[in-house]
């Protein structure tokens, strides 16, 4: 493979870049506009934003190694995909553009050429400029298709032709004019006087164009865009950080000084007018046309031959000017399929990849020639090179502008990685270079300016939109932390009030995709609104590459799935142990959980008497941190490990070493066999389920972790049993199985409630659904993040159930009432209730929270009905009357409210005879508090004490299915699970009974915190 210095490949490029047509065909004409002072000034002003940018480009093409794309590799690295993406995709065309306007310059020359010898091709100029330019464009076509190596030799040639003109015309401006022919066309030799008049601006209406300081710039800018030709074929170079900085600034300081020496000289020894007419030089009209009839041919104004006509010998300065539009072109045919082709590779815009494929040794960009090709032949046909160049010029400074704004933005964030080996640059000279960037394109064009600027954000939209899968360490992600820093930083000094709380869920859900339901809902609460964390518990170790691969499914699921929130897990902890650290240690500052959200333990009849006890004192350590409990039940069930991943986690469950929370639903997707916490995996399935890399990013390091993981998962890691972060689960598809939210106390009423909070919350509520789920999930992520990952973000609030990606085994379809069981919470709601079972004052949660889901696009055809208690009958109408009022002083909007009397009534004999049935396994003679507490057993004593409040709860399962069989969702206040008071059985017979076979139903329990306000 061919690799380039710093000469070669940078210096002698931009060197042949920047002198090019406009040294030979547009600097005089300049200098007849602007005079020779302006025209030094906006060589300089020219030079100051090239030098800037190049100073700029120097700091980011130190920091770090440069592969190829160029500019976009250098813009798209520190600013983003977005950004780069945009500016890479411009910047290839203005540089295709670019060959065009050079390959009219060499034509333009060329037909000037011929018609000193009076030849024409068609006897029309314009299309003599088109036949010629298409027929050069294909020859260059031809050099570059052959290879960087011929191309390069080209340069060199060019080179030498170009600095033989150039000197050509410093020893013609000194030898002066040889006839009088040569005089008569406006050439005098150095003189003074010349100097005084042409130092001064003339700026007259030419090409349509009024012209002025800023036209003749637009016009002459383009110039400058050669400073990023050695940077475009960065990939060619042997040493990016090395070359670009030293080639790029030696060729502004050497192109700068060639520049205003050359501008100089034309306008020291060159009439701005000339007739060409010998005669007139007697009388002394040659050089006034002001009132000819025929409009003079010569001088600077009119002829852009005038490097020829001063040159000690014509031909060479022909030369030199195919030599330099020919080399521009070269370069610039080059520099747009190499950047084309990076763009391409990094699949940022759909139906471009076809051209990132390379060819040969070098990895030509083959298909971007062609492409190229076509647009410089589209632009040549245009034939007028002053109306190409200002669209040229927008282009190119918007890519300046961020190159420019790269630098200043990483000094100004300072991330650790930003360590530049040049030094000579300044972030506020950065800045300003950007700004000064962005003003000349609307000082150049406004219109133009416009349209680029649409351009750049109609590209950063489409790519922002497609969020395409690259992690490449920008500033703008260093941005993003910084920001989050300082925001969270800010918060943690802001006082908490009643008016700005929000609902902060931990979610015990284990591994995102097991539980799509108890998300879906959790997010219905905090959407937009607030934090979610989704928490994990294994049971068994997992090594720190497992660790980083399970954190990235887990946040990816919930990035594929539009949901707002975090992933976290623990490992090597049972779940009581599990629980609790989360409960202590998710969040940070203000920013952590005051809402534990778990599934209903369906199966606390048969699991291990340990796996009750623990659901039970997590819900006690949650009450403890003064943190909001919520139960969420289904009656279908929460976890569908083992319908959406595969069906051998049910070996596993039945050896005893699947999660304990979901009656023993499987974790990971791995056929277990009983041992003492090891598995046997079962590798085909695993080969199945787990070599589809097209699941993770391209990023390596994840790449090496899938890796990492498989290895793990095939040789049968022992102790990764791990159990799913929730313990609650169905055990069986046909056992009603529910979810709760958070829910207020039991025992006490609106009055006493305040009491009981101030220190006896000793109880720790609920978990998630489910224990542990042995962590290397065989979840389908191929099918789930194939199209979901290439982010097509929906910025609706609502949007129909997503179920493309919901597979069963073997990627079979689910059945339709499967795919509505698991979406229940993502589909618009029938017209129906919410009811909201307010038992207790516990702040206000349980009001809260159903309001807050009836604001949801999905919900709305669903009104309150509000449920309370009264207690004494004959304070019915004002109990009534209260709660009225206090809901119209909440401003919650309710339907109804229904305030129910007869809670005391005794429960009937069926209902008796159902909860007998529930705890009857648990009933034991005797009166051993020890055992009872360690064996999670009922005592008859314990029966006794409790049987008011057992009443109370049978009697509110029957006004429950009196009532609120047909609502929407049912939320009720969460009986307080007093702990030394009420045992873990008995605690859960009360919430099955008040739960099963009803409507989703959320039990809630505040934690005395006022949630809800009168003031404004």
């Amino acid at each position: 493979m061919v690799k380039f210095g710093w000469i070669k490949g940078v210096l002698v490029r931009c060197l042949l870049n920047i002198w090019g047509v406009m040294l030979f065909l547009r600097l005089s004409w300049v200098v007849a506009q602007a005079g020779i002072g302006e025209a030094m000034l906006l060589i300089i002003s020219t030079s100051v934003v090239t030098t800037i940018t190049a100073l700029s480009m120097s700091a980011i093409s130190t920091n770090g190694e440069i592969k190829g794309g160029g500019t976009y590799y250098m813009i798209s690295r520190s600013l983003g995909p977005e950004f780069g993406g945009s500016i890479g995709l411009i910047f290839s065309l203005a540089n295709a553009v670019a060959c065009a306007m050079y390959v009219v310059g060499f034509c333009e020359a060329m037909v000037d050429l011929l018609g000193t010898y009076d030849l024409s091709i068609s006897g029309d100029k314009m299309h003599d400029i088109r036949i010629i330019g298409s027929i050069t464009i294909i020859l260059l076509l031809g050099i570059v298709v052959i290879g960087m190596e011929w191309e390069a030799k080209a340069q060199l040639v060019l080179l030498f032709v170009l600095l033989a003109a150039m000197l050509d015309f410093v020893i013609g401006t000194f030898i002066g004019p040889l006839d009088a022919e040569e005089e008569a066309r406006g050439f005098v030799g150095y003189k003074l006087e010349l100097l005084r008049e042409n130092f001064w601006p003339d700026y007259r209406y030419a090409e349509n164009v009024d012209h002025d300081f800023f036209s003749v710039f637009s016009i002459f800018f383009p110039a400058a865009t050669g400073i990023l030709a050695g940077a475009n074929i960065s990939g060619d170079l042997s040493d990016p950080q090395g070359a670009i900085p030293k080639g790029t600034l030696l060729a502004i300081v050497v192109t700068t000084v060639s520049y205003l020496l050359f501008a100089l000289m034309a306008g020291w020894t060159v009439e701005r007018d000339a007739s060409g007419i010998v005669s007139e030089l007697i009388n002394g009209t040659a050089y006034i046309c002001a009132n000819r009839t025929e409009k003079c041919s010569w001088g600077l104004h009119n002829s852009f031959q005038v490097m020829e006509l001063v040159s000690a010998f014509g031909p060479i300065i022909y030369a030199g000017c195919f030599a330099a539009t020919l080399s521009s072109a070269l370069a610039s045919l080059v520099s747009a399929p190499k950047v084309f082709q990076a763009l391409c590779k990094d699949e940022l815009y759909p139906y471009i990849t076809w051209f990132a494929r390379g060819f040969g040794k070098n990895n030509e960009p083959v298909r971007g020639y062609v492409l190229t090709f076509f647009i410089a032949v589209a632009f040549i046909l245009i034939g007028e090179l002053n109306a190409i160049a200002p669209l040229i010029s927008n282009f190119f400074l918007a890519a300046y502008a961020l190159i420019n704004f790269s630098t200043f933005h990483a000094s100004l964030i300072k991330p650790i990685g930003w360590r530049p080996t040049f030094k000579f640059y300044n972030m506020w000279m950065s800045l300003a270079g950007s700004i000064m960037c962005v003003l000349v394109m609307f000082l150049i064009s406004w219109w133009t300016a416009l349209l680029t600027l649409a351009v750049v954000l109609a590209l950063y939209l489409i790519v922002t939109y497609r969020k395409p899968d690259v992690n490449w360490g920008s500033t703008t992600q260093a941005q993003t932390y910084k920001n989050a820093l300082v925001s969270v930083q800010q918060l943690n000094n802001v006082e908490d009030h009643v008016k700005n709380y929000r609902p902060q869920i931990l979610v015990l859900s284990g591994m995102p995709n097991f539980r799509p339901p108890l998300i879906d809902f959790a997010y219905l609460i905090t959407k937009n609104l607030s934090l979610m964390i989704c928490g994990h518990i294994l049971k068994g170790p997992v090594p720190q590459r497992v660790h980083n691969s399970l954190t990235h499914k887990g946040q990816s699921w919930l990035r594929a799935h539009r949901v707002k929130g975090f992933y976290n897990h623990v490992d090597e902890v049972s779940f009581e142990d599990g629980a609790k650290a989360l409960l202590q240690a998710s969040g940070i500052g203000k920013l952590r959980p005051n809402i534990l959200l778990m599934g209903f333990k369906a199966d606390w009849r048969e699991c291990p008497r340990t796996d009750l006890i623990m659901y039970f004192n997590v819900m006690h350590k949650a009450l403890d941190l003064h943190m909001a409990v919520a139960i969420l039940r289904i009656r279908e069930g929460l976890d569908y490990s083992n319908e959406l991943i595969g069906s051998s986690d049910t070996k596993e469950e039945a050896n005893g070493t699947g999660p304990m929370a979901n009656g023993g639903k499987g974790g990971l997707g791995i056929n277990g066999a009983a041992g003492e916490g090891g598995l046997e995996v079962d590798k085909n399935y695993l080969d199945a389920r787990m070599g589809s890399q097209c699941s993770l990013p391209r990023n390596q390091s994840f790449s090496q972790m899938s890796q990492e993981l498989y290895k793990f998962l095939s040789v049968g890691l022992r102790q990764i049993t791990t159990r799913a972060s929730s313990m609650s689960d169905v055990s069986s598809p046909g056992t009603p199985r529910l979810e709760r939210h958070k829910g207020m106390g039991d025992d006490e009423s609106p009055s006493n409630n305040a009491m009981d909070g101030k220190g006896q919350i000793s109880g720790s509520q609920a978990g998630d659904a489910e224990e542990g789920r042995a962590e290397t999930d065989r979840e389908d992520i191929t099918e789930v993040f194939k199209n979901s990952l290439r982010g097509k973000k929906d910025r609706k609030e609502e949007r129909m159930p997503r179920t493309d990606h919901l597979k069963g085994p073997g990627g079979v379809d689910l059945p339709k009432e499967l795919l509505h069981r698991i979406t229940q919470f993502q589909r618009r709601q029938k017209k129906g209730t919410i009811d909201v079972w307010w038992l207790y004052d516990d702040g206000g949660l349980t009001l809260l929270l159903p309001y807050i889901i009836s604001t949801r696009r999905n919900w709305a055809s669903c009104k309150l009905r509000v449920f309370a208690l009264a207690n004494k009958k004959d304070e019915l109408d004002f109990e009534q009357r209260s709660m009225a009022s206090l809901l119209a002083k909440f401003r919650i909007d309710y339907s109804v409210l229904k305030v129910i009397p007869d809670i005391t009534k005794k429960p009937k004999e069926e209902t008796k005879t159902f909860f007998e049935g529930l705890i009857s396994d648990f009933v034991q003679d005797g009166n051993n508090e020890e055992e009872e507490e360690n064996s999670a057993t009922i005592t008859e004593a314990e029966l006794l004490a409790m049987k008011d409040k057992t009443n109370r709860h049978l009697r509110l399962r029957e006004l429950l299915l009196e009532n609120s069989m047909e609502a929407n969702l049912v939320v009720m206040t969460l009986p307080m699970p007093r702990k030394g008071v009420v045992s873990a059985p008995l605690y859960m017979a009360w919430l099955e009974a008040l739960t099963q076979d009803m409507p989703p139903f959320l039990l809630v329990r505040g934690n005395q915190t006022s949630v809800l306000t009168f003031y404004s």
